[in-house]
């Protein structure tokens, strides 16, 4: 799995990241909306759920790309 993962460009994965993770950014980005009810235990509607997983998936497999780029896992084979 971390193979596929590794084969992502990086500058496709941030760009990416930036506009899903983002998006709606006016008035306030959904991400940041939904982690903030996540924290304050208002996140109950399915479509809140649904809401942070989609704009949540890119941002989290970027923080995974560079965790494994920053421990060198890369280089290893699996």
């Amino acid at each position: 799995m971390f193979q596929v993962i590794d084969k992502i460009p990086l500058p496709a994965l941030v760009v990416g990241a930036l506009f899903l993770g983002g998006a709606p950014f006016s008035p306030e980005p959904h991400l940041v909306e939904k982690l903030r009810m996540l924290s304050e235990g208002d996140l109950r509607a399915p479509m809140d759920w649904f809401d942070l997983v989609m704009h949540g998936f890119l941002p989290a497999l970027l923080l995974v790309r560079l965790g494994r780029l920053a421990m060198g896992s890369k280089a290893k084979p699996e």
